[in-house]
């Protein structure tokens, strides 16, 4: 830390992000190296979901998280992340690189293997891939592909159709690489079937996306078609789920931790070395649960 950010970890407290779903043994140990190996003076550790809300001044609603390593559906209330009713689904945007990869490869066999470092691959997926509104028409119908071709600066080439809209698919349908879990849409939708009905209504006003892994375009309209859906599949039709993107919700995360740590009123929210040293490292499923 002294070495990268140019600061001496024992003068500043620090906010780590948590993941939704993580265990708390994981807080327990980032709070020993923090104290113990850094000599932070404070720490505090907020979920991604909290944070991901806190980036567009919320702090009750329904956080859906698609970033790199892993997807989150999770409402939060009154700043408190419901644990019981968040859904994880792992498939996230490492996942679509490998996928888009062997697309790759699938339609450029003449391709070396060596042309497609994973750098170039998911620059690639970024620059080239969006999201279907109707994935079986567009599989079936070739003239609706929006066909490109791309030069990968060495030389080789890469021709493009039905993978520029099939790499991201899986966020809807997991099942095309195998896995088990429901798509983002249905999974946001149990979450908010989950919470008391008494907050459902004002927790789908602000259903956050936050994570790179959103930014694909027609991310949004699909998922807005696919929640709605799922509303009135199973009779919820009073229900309105109001999605929320904004244009850097890539880095929501960092954006909603700094906003946080600004506030005046986050001051008796860290947990300090004293606290650390009176009680131990399982303070902190007390203080952030």
């Amino acid at each position: 830390m002294v070495g990268c950010l140019q600061v001496r970890p024992e003068q500043w407290p620090v906010l780590v992000s948590d993941s939704p779903s993580a265990p708390p043994e994981g807080r327990e140990k980032v709070a020993e190296l923090l104290f113990e190996a850094l000599a932070v003076p404070a720490c505090h550790m907020a979920s991604t979901a909290l944070l991901a809300l806190c980036s567009t001044g919320a702090f009750s609603g329904l956080a859906v998280e698609a970033g790199a390593g892993v997807c989150h559906a999770t409402p939060v209330y009154a700043g408190h992340s419901w644990h019981n009713a968040t859904f994880r689904l792992n498939v996230a945007g490492s996942t679509l690189s490998r996928y888009f990869r062997d697309l790759l490869v699938t339609a450029s066999p003449d391709l070396p293997l060596q042309a497609l470092p994973r750098k170039t691959v998911t620059q690639l997926k970024k620059r080239c891939c969006y999201v279907s509104l109707d994935f079986q028409g567009d599989i079936c119908d070739p003239a609706r592909h929006q066909r490109a071709c791309f030069c990968l600066g060495n030389g080789c080439y890469v021709h493009l159709g039905s993978e520029r809209f099939r790499c991201p698919e899986p966020l809807f349908q997991p099942s095309l690489l195998g896995h088990p879990e429901p798509g983002l849409p249905t999974l946001a939708f149990q979450a908010l079937q989950k919470i008391p009905t008494t907050l459902r209504t004002r927790l789908a006003n602000t259903v956050v996306l936050a994570g790179g892994s959103t930014l694909f375009p027609g991310f949004v309209e699909r998922m807005n078609l696919e929640l709605q859906a799922q509303c009135r599949r199973h009779g919820y039709q009073a229900l309105q789920p109001c999605l929320v993107a904004q244009p850097g919700r890539g880095t929501a995360v960092w954006t909603g931790g700094s906003m946080m740590a600004s506030l005046n009123s986050f001051e008796c929210r860290w947990m300090t070395r004293a606290m650390y040293e009176e009680y131990g490292p399982f303070l902190v499923r007390e203080v952030f649960d």
